[in-house]
């Protein structure tokens, strides 16, 4: 697994063997949406991969006016793949954005802003690379209708496995009667298990792009599943998130089913993370160990925690990145909102994994999700702990108790803090807590960011009269 092409110059030659007929273009938005731009092949040289190919920046949301719309995508040629899933040969090249009017790599552009954080974290001298390692939960169903409109607004999900289809009527005249359940699905076998052949095809196809699998399971809820994928360098990890999501959803859609990464898709039932583990490392060694401390974390891993802790609410913004976010964040589906660590309880915001030794002592938080744009999570998530080993913050914990068992007075009781219930809670916070991102994340771009979700996302939402409150509130 991993690169197909090394340098440049190896690109056209691996272009050449596969008979590469289109070049694609992807960068990313500060939503975390892929977007592309098809070269053919015959146009594409070595100075348009090296200089910079031109688009139009004012057409991507909360980038640039108008009147300076011009902007340069910066390819890497070692990220290069064979896009699976294009009738003609094409191959995908990640790239970062270039603002030509400061001369620099763009300040909204989030893989760029990822890159900037990696720097800051070599100049800290406190590590050489940070490991992380992404956990992306998603749903498969078998149809979505939505309907959002001034009087009317409802959303329906479809999947054999749902135990409301056990009623269901089908053209063959058959159901089975196999179903998972509600919080049922880790992890029976087939037939229970309807999404076995499905997934395997999408390990298939994510090896085939150059990630590395190893764990392949139904999740929790009815029609969740899980691929786990290596570990990797922050922009790696980044990066292989793009092509797992691209991928996921793909192959469903090419067997006439839709996959979701959004957090909390079904009431009542389990919802999706992105449960990610990090580590810091400096001259091939890990600093998060200690041996013979409690779970072997070192001061600086205790203290990397209590800066993501103690950031937590504004790290939200960009780790649970919608209104959606929120309704998973709440207690009995193994989504913890109290922020504390423990080692091996998974009702800790943040967990320490079982079994950790030098190589493989890490952090594991767990309350981000797929919504987040990966480059600004992981950034977020880095720049806060960074500000806990430098200012030596200690986190709540460790707490090995069952924590979704406590009360809110017990919470308080305890001194423990908890994640903002809301998306707004999370942007307000930003507001008031950001001096921490400020080495890698500019004014423009924190307001932009935060003003961009207030309007596309908060405000929407809270204007929107919901089925519950109808149902709640209509008689009154």
């Amino acid at each position: 697994m991993g690169k197909f092409v090394n340098s440049v110059e190896e690109f056209f030659k691996y272009c050449e063997e596969n008979e590469v007929q289109f070049v694609d273009f992807r960068f990313t938005d500060i939503k975390g949406a892929w977007h592309h731009l098809t070269y053919t092949m015959h146009a594409i040289n070595e100075e348009m991969l090296t200089g910079g190919i031109p688009f139009d920046g004012s057409s991507v949301d909360a980038w640039q006016p108008i009147n300076k719309s011009d902007m340069l995508l910066k390819p890497e040629a070692e990220t290069a793949f064979l896009d699976p899933f294009t009738a003609d040969s094409t191959i995908v090249v990640f790239c970062d954005v270039f603002d030509i009017y400061k001369g620099q790599m763009y300040e909204k552009c989030p893989r760029s802003i990822a890159k900037k954080a990696l720097s800051h974290l070599s100049e800290t001298g406190l590590g050489d690379v940070a490991y992380f390692g992404p956990e992306n939960e998603f749903f498969v169903f078998d149809d979505v209708k939505i309907k959002d409109e001034i009087n009317c607004s409802y959303y329906e999900v479809d999947s054999e496995e749902g135990e409301w289809s056990d009623s269901t009527s089908y053209q063959d005249g058959f159901n089975t009667g196999h179903r998972p359940r509600t919080k049922g699905g880790y992890f029976p076998c087939q037939p229970t298990d309807s999404m076995v052949d499905l997934r395997a095809e999408m390990v298939q196809v994510l090896e085939q792009v150059g990630l590395e699998t190893f764990v392949v399971h139904h999740e929790v809820a009815q029609a969740q599943g899980e691929i786990g994928v290596k570990f990797g360098s922050l922009i790696e990890a980044a990066d292989n998130v793009q092509k797992y999501k691209y991928v996921v959803k793909m192959i469903a859609h090419l067997n006439g089913k839709t996959a979701t990464f959004m957090p909390k898709p079904l009431y009542g039932d389990n919802g999706n993370g992105m449960h990610t583990h990090m580590s810091i490392w400096k001259d091939g060694k890990n600093l998060f160990f200690k041996d013979g401390e409690y779970a072997n974390l070192s001061d600086m891993a205790r203290h990397y925690i209590g800066g993501i802790l103690t950031h937590a609410r504004s790290v939200a913004a960009f780790t649970n990145a919608s209104t959606n976010s929120y309704k998973r964040l709440i207690p009995g589906f193994e989504a913890p909102s109290i922020l504390t660590y423990s080692s091996q309880n998974r009702s800790a915001s943040c967990r320490i994994p079982y079994g950790a030794g030098e190589k493989s002592v890490r952090v594991e938080m767990r309350f981000p999700d797929s919504t987040a744009c990966p480059y600004l999570a992981f950034a977020a998530m880095l720049l806060a702990g960074l500000d806990g080993i430098k200012n030596k913050m200690e986190p709540v914990g460790p707490m090995d108790e069952d924590l979704f068992e406590l009360s809110l007075s017990e919470i308080r009781e305890k001194g423990i803090n908890q994640m903002p219930h809301t998306l707004r809670g999370s942007l307000e916070a930003l507001i008031r807590d950001n001096d921490y991102l400020k080495p890698v994340m500019t004014d423009d771009f924190i307001d932009t960011y935060q003003n961009y979700k207030f309007e596309t996302q908060v405000w929407p939402d809270e204007a929107r009269p919901t089925a519950f409150e109808f149902k709640t509130t209509y008689s009154c």
